[in-house]
């Protein structure tokens, strides 16, 4: 009896379990939905002062007409370019006619001649030519004068599809994802903001007379056909619409129903807007336990402002018909995305410029027009469907806090002037009257802030976490304006805080939404449900359960043999091995015959994997300290054997291969080569009368400026808990290099920084930290974006983050060579040490011929070209790949202006040779540097002392390999 309660027990219990499971991915999020109120929209507010922005620009034209009329300019009848390039092409692409060809530098004018002044929109027919697969860029300005700051870059979309009619599988079952290419055509768009801002195009004030328009790029040639002055019109609200139709007999279709995958868009404004695939519901279209499906679009990738995705509906019957969208927005709680929804070029009416998709965790079935749908007429044939992400009623709240961000950080730098940023507690520095205007910055910030978290809350009917950081600042700010006394020893949270809202501003300004499918169909017919029912949820976890054990997840891509193959391992994440196996099935193994066998595996698996016998033939994205070490115990292959390796290594700078040369052999070859570059605040620097320096000499010029209103130069400095592994300081070797010092001497057997330069060196070093009181622990991207650090040397890396991290200062900040050190001919010398990932064939591999035709394939130009624009089409600028291939980088799509500045610095590159033992010189270079600082020891006698361990190290290693003393 006992034993058959406990059977019942436990089958009660097993069940009691299942089912909290079903619930558990069968939720509803109903519950605690607060009541939602239709608000008017938010009034922007920012700084009365800016007088170099869009509105106040209109305000300043606020008395001058709008001439209804259009002024076409033929973009072959200019009147003046400035740089190489231009020309003119009769029938260009299918055009009927004549373009001018502009390319990716130099400007191009119009003179036009404006007999009725006043406002005009500015539209621009254009084709984007092939360039390095951004969006084309350029800066409008007229009569040679930029009208206001959002003109200083305006974008111009490229147009992009699946390569692929049909998503093709591998050979185990699974989609694989179809491969983004450009798909150009000629198009007219008008100028208008890129950040999303402003719904309508811009409008430019043009006097009379003889009007001089001028383009002048910034990234990325593009053909233009005409330029035209315009009126563009208003759009009748839905009320108005309707009552056409009424008037115009014009009725609902009958019995019409299309359902378009929302993955089969014909076109799309970025690479990133590939298909994806969803699991997270049974009703997704198609839909597959086990294997791998694409049948949906957007999500995290469709996030930013102006992207946009189009789609081709075959209609049957002229009439009136209801459109429905199949989406989920899981990723917004306490804020909403808003989309724009465009048919044939044109909104159908008002309505449709703001649509709102509030916060779900699942999928929603939404009809437009909600429980009174929006009837659309559409004639028979096809249409097109676009929708775009606009920023809507969010907009005017993001300018409010972009405009409190800047305020509020030039109020902490006048106090960070006063305090320093470590002030004493104790001391009361009269800031309310040494700052008159602190108080009522501060107020007014509160009351501006606690707006934006009023209208949010009011808006979607909920507190989330979204204004949580909001009321967090306000209550901040209110106590401090009571209380200024306390504003010193709170500075370091009210710092957070306003990172916080920079990050607020990062995060609401992304609008994720996914869509599985649209509906067009005539109003008598029922769309589908988007919740799939009880036994169907069941069913699709338990399947995902079971293939959770029966699936190889991983591999990657078709894994079936061919009569040569390779096996590789990739040690990053699934998008990189997913875009790299994507290339070799569509190059290598075609044009090779080889197949690749690509296996994503933790980084820490090559070294107990190859000791076992069990290691790959090639091996991905390894640190430059791995190949010498493997080839000190030969376990790595020397590729200076094979008969085409010099003409493989003239693809990469000599600095590139330093680190994997070993005794007389190449042992890899780089895949990423990365290195310094000095980044500052242009307006902070305007502010102090500083220029961005060119050789040390001028860094110790304006430390004291800068220490004056107590802000900091950047030097950069590692702050390992354990360092083993450390490589020799960026700053110590660009110092070293730039004196002509080494790290090693007498063919490599032991240290050079012995020398009198190195000792001279590695003084001035300490004395940035001991004499200059530089900061040894900072978080430079951040104390950049606050201007605490308004210059500092970082890895030309920091570019990318900072274009995704810092939106607020945009177009306030930029990169040039590192300060150099003048020689006694005079000339400026700016070399710096790179750092490197590289490529690794292991020496047991089978077929060490056909792991060099991978490699050869891998670091080639097209292939690193390729992976690099699939990577930054993928996941955004941050992801731009720091490519070795020097023909590569000149490739990826870097702003003219930049990618000359990082040239100009690579030339200047040098590498840091792999020695045996050579791991002690980073460790006990960091040791030495830390007991000057901290100790105060004297820097030659703890240089030297260490070095002794250094030689020590280097000499114990050259005997264990049985090389020569």
């Amino acid at each position: 009896m006992k034993i058959l309660k406990k059977k019942y027990g436990t089958i009660i219990l097993v069940l009691v379990i299942f089912f909290l499971c079903v619930w558990a991915f069968y939720p509803s999020d109903r519950a605690g939905i607060g009541r939602i109120q239709d608000m008017p929209d938010f009034v922007a507010v920012t700084d009365s002062e800016a007088q170099d922005g869009y509105d106040a620009y209109l305000n300043n034209a606020s008395t001058a007409e709008r001439p209804d009329q259009v002024i076409r300019i033929e973009g072959e009848r200019y009147s003046k370019t400035d740089g190489e390039g231009f020309e003119v092409a009769d029938q260009y692409q299918g055009l009927d006619g004549k373009a001018v060809i502009t390319p990716d530098t130099g400007s191009i004018s119009w003179d036009v001649n404006i007999d009725n002044p006043g406002l005009y929109n500015v539209r621009i027919h254009y084709y984007p030519i092939k360039g390095k697969s951004a969006s084309i860029e350029r800066e409008f300005s007229i009569n040679q004068e930029v009208p206001f700051k959002g003109a200083e870059i305006i974008f111009f979309k490229r147009l992009w599809g699946n390569r692929d009619a049909e998503i093709k599988r591998d050979d185990r079952g699974n989609d694989l994802r179809p491969r983004q290419v450009e798909k150009p055509a000629w198009r007219l768009t008008a100028f208008a903001d890129s950040d999303g801002y402003y719904d309508e195009p811009y409008l430019f004030n043009f006097g009379k007379g003889i009007q001089t328009l001028t383009l002048t790029a910034l990234r990325e040639p593009m053909a233009i056909d005409y330029i035209e002055l315009y009126q563009d019109e208003s759009v009748k609200t839905y009320a108005e619409t309707k009552s056409e139709y009424e008037a115009a007999g014009i009725g609902a279709g009958k019995d019409q129903f299309l359902l378009v995958q929302a993955e089969d868009a014909v076109l799309k404004s970025s690479p990133t807007l590939y298909p994806v695939s969803d699991r997270s519901s049974a009703t997704v279209m198609p839909q597959n336990d086990s294997k791998i499906r694409i049948n949906s679009i957007g999500g995290t990738n469709w996030k930013l402002p102006g992207q946009w995705i189009e789609w081709e509906v075959d209609v049957k019957e002229d009439g009136l018909y209801q459109i429905a969208l199949k989406r989920k927005q899981d990723q917004l709680r306490g804020i909403y995305a808003t989309r724009s929804l465009m048919i044939d070029g044109e909104y159908p009416f008002n309505e449709m410029k703001r649509i709102r998709f509030d916060f779900s965790m699942d999928w929603q079935m939404d009809v437009l027009g909600g429980d009174e749908p929006y009837l659309f007429h559409l004639t028979k044939g096809k249409h097109v469907i676009r929708i775009t992400n606009t920023l809507g009623d969010i907009a005017p709240l993001l300018q409010t806090i972009e405009s409190s961000v800047l305020e509020l950080n030039e109020m902490y730098r006048k106090i960070l002037i006063i305090t320093s940023n470590t002030p004493d507690t104790y001391r009361d520095y009269q800031l309310e009257k040494r700052i008159p205007s602190m108080v009522d910055v501060f107020k007014k910030q509160a009351k501006t802030i606690q707006s934006v978290a009023d209208y949010l809350e009011q808006a979607t009917g909920e507190r989330s976490d979204k204004v949580a950081v909001l009321h967090t600042l306000v209550r901040q700010l209110k106590e401090m304006a009571d209380e200024p006394e306390t504003v010193a020893k709170r500075l370091g949270s009210l710092k957070i805080n306003i990172g916080g809202l920079g990050t607020w501003i990062l995060t609401v300004r992304e609008q994720p939404l996914k869509l599985d499918y649209l509906v067009v169909s005539s109003p008598d017919r029922e769309v589908p449900k988007a919740e799939a029912s009880f036994l169907d949820t069941a069913g699709h976890e338990l399947g995902a359960f079971v293939a959770s054990y029966t699936e190889d997840y991983d591999s990657i891509g078709n894994i079936g043999d061919s009569d040569r193959s390779v096996n590789v391992w990739i040690t990053t994440g699934r998008d990189q091995a997913q875009v790299l196996k994507g290339l070799i099935d569509e190059t290598f193994t075609p044009e090779t015959n080889i197949s690749v066998h690509l296996k994503l595996v933790p980084g820490n698996i090559l070294l107990p994997a190859t000791l076992a016998g069990e290691g790959p033939d090639v091996a991905m994205q390894i640190g430059e300290d791995v190949p010498v070490n493997y080839a000190m115990r030969k376990s790595a292959a020397d590729l200076s054997v094979f008969p085409d390796f010099k003409e493989v290594a003239a693809r990469f700078r000599d600095s590139a291969l330093e680190p994997y040369k070993y005794n007389g052999g190449i042992y890899a070859l780089p895949e990423q080569q990365t290195f310094p570059m000095l980044f500052y605040r242009k307006d902070i620097l305007k502010e102090l009368n500083l220029e961005p320096p060119e050789t040390w000499q001028d860094v110790y010029n304006m430390i004291p400026v800068l220490q004056k209103h107590n802000m900091d130069f950047w030097l950069p400095l590692e702050n390992p808990t354990n360092n083993a592994t450390l490589v020799p300081n960026a700053t110590f070797s660009m110092l070293l290099y730039q004196n002509g010092g080494q790290f090693y001497t007498d063919d490599s057997k032991k240290s050079a920084l012995d020398s009198d330069m190195s000792m001279e060196v590695f003084k001035k070093w300490t004395q940035f930290y001991t004499n200059y009181k530089f900061p040894v622990i900072a978080d430079f991207p951040n104390r950049f974006r606050t201007g605490e650090m308004p210059i500092g040397i970082a890895d030309y890396t920091t570019y990318n983050m900072l274009t995704v991290m810092a939106p607020e200062i945009k177009g306030l900040w930029d990169f040039t060579m590192v300060p150099g050190t003048e020689m006694e001919d005079g000339t400026v010398n700016h070399n710096v040490a790179s750092h490197t990932t590289s490529v690794l064939m292991l020496d047991n591999s089978d077929d060490k011929q056909s792991a060099w035709e991978f490699m050869k394939w891998w670091t080639d130009k097209e292939t690193q070209v390729a992976y690099g624009r699939e990577m930054e089409g993928l996941l955004g600028e941050s992801a731009r790949y720091p490519t070795a291939n020097i023909e590569s980088l000149q490739e990826l799509p870097w702003p003219v202006k930049d990618y000359k500045n990082l040239e100009n610095q690579w030339q200047w590159v040098q590498g840091i040779p792999q020695v045996p033992g050579g791991y002690f010189t980073g460790r006990h270079l960091d040791n030495a540097f830390r007991k000057v600082i901290n100790a105060n020891q004297n820097p030659r006698e703890s240089l030297s002392d260490y070095i002794l361990y250094i030689n020590n190290e280097i000499a114990v290693k050259r005997k264990e390999f049985n090389l020569p003393k």
